[in-house]
């Protein structure tokens, strides 16, 4: 189950008068990006992450909006109580996407009207439209899905798939990002039909192991199963030190470090969070915390700036620091890895850049240069009575 244009359709319950209208969610300056847009906007070419100036261009007469996390994440909790109530296994997969597993429900539903009446529920209870796939698998369940937005649902029979998938061309497989579907179009694959008549082995030589994995869901074949959704409420990390210090310079390193990791982490696991907390143990043990709200975000750059006023604001008695700590909590889902709200094309470009680093190369391979600095400190203990 998709919910269609969430941002955009939770702006329209709060102001009816951007009905039917193309509307674009997103940061209001040429150098911002569209995080979200209505059907209306895309029959103009646009897009989510594209450029806000390019998105003005193709339509200039579209509304901007710059969007409100803390609604967003407040309908999506009232859609997922929708689906919990009535459902024995869901898996939340961002803020506006939920895969159900039925099975066994036939026993006492048909689990096809059942979805429809879940639907009919949400657009009771919310207001909000959603659409989904039924059939026997995530694969095909999304792509149905997709195929039948706005608004819609499809179900597909058992041994179905392969009829259902064959017609459609290959990026409406998920797993086909650019790069993968410009290598299959220099192939002449543009079909799934193609794809599916193809030797595995010849796509395994060509994309390795993913080769695989793409044949069997061109066939409509997918074992992985819906993972139990379970809201995660914090994320945290703290650092003893083998030395008590007062060095600021190094123990605001320490805390950009930690807060970088924790950072990467909301962002591959696609959340936000919406309250940072600093802690700091004095060498008697004398333990303070200080906690902020903010905006829901996973971006380094407001984290750190927020992590460093906390601690600025925590350390007060000049006393030698054995731990310092730093927690986010309040976390939700989120489908955007970064705030597209408010950060220009070119910030959006350095994290994706940075994550795809991290990713391919581990956590520790791009560093801010303050928690270079404290690597640095470790291995030549005297630099800390140059700073």
């Amino acid at each position: 189950m998709d919910l269609d244009s969430f941002f955009v359709s939770v702006e329209r319950l709060r102001e009816p008068k951007l009905n039917g209208i193309p509307l674009l969610i997103g940061g209001s300056s040429n150098r911002g990006v569209v995080a979200s847009c209505s059907y209306e906007a895309r029959k103009f070419g646009i897009h989510s992450a594209m450029p806000m100036k390019m998105a003005k261009r193709l339509c200039p007469h579209a509304t901007v909006i710059g969007g409100d996390s803390e609604q967003y994440s407040k309908y999506s909790h009232l859609v997922t109580e929708v689906i919990a109530e009535q459902v024995p296994l869901y898996e939340k997969s961002s803020i506006d996407e939920f895969y159900i597993d039925l099975t066994g429900m036939e026993r006492f539903h048909n689990s096809y009207l059942l979805a429809q009446k879940i639907k009919r529920d949400i657009k009771r209870e919310t207001g909000l439209a959603i659409s989904f796939g039924h059939s026997v698998n995530k694969t095909v369940s999304k792509i149905a899905t997709n195929e039948s937005k706005p608004n819609g649902f499809c179900r597909i029979e058992k041994g179905a798939e392969k009829g259902f998938l064959s017609p459609l061309t290959v990026n409406k497989i998920p797993q086909v990002g650019n790069k993968t579907y410009h290598t299959l179009r220099s192939m002449g694959v543009v079909k799934v039909k193609t794809l599916q008549q193809m030797p595995v082995e010849l796509i395994e030589n060509v994309l390795g192991k993913n080769g695989r994995s793409l044949w069997h869901k061109a066939q409509g074949v997918d074992h992985s199963p819906v993972r139990p959704y379970s809201e995660q409420k914090s994320i945290s990390s703290e650092q003893t030190f083998h030395q008590d210090t007062i060095d600021t310079h190094y123990l605001k390193g320490v805390l950009v470090g930690m807060t970088e990791r924790l950072s990467f982490k909301l962002r591959k696991q696609k959340k936000l969070t919406a309250c940072i907390a600093v802690k700091i143990r004095y060498s008697d043990f004398d333990t303070q915390t200080m906690q902020c709200h903010l905006p829901y975000t996973s971006c380094d750059h407001v984290l750190i700036r927020k992590a460093k006023e906390l601690f600025d604001r925590l350390y007060q008695r000049r006393m030698l620091i054995r731990l310092v700590g730093i927690r986010f909590s309040h976390l939700v889902g989120g489908a955007y890895q970064i705030n597209l709200f408010d950060d220009t094309e070119e910030m959006v470009k350095l994290y994706q850049a940075m994550d795809h680093i991290r990713l391919r190369f581990g956590d520790d391979k791009v560093k801010r240069a303050l928690a270079m600095d404290v690597k640095y400190m470790k291995m030549n203990p005297f630099n800390g009575a140059i700073t």
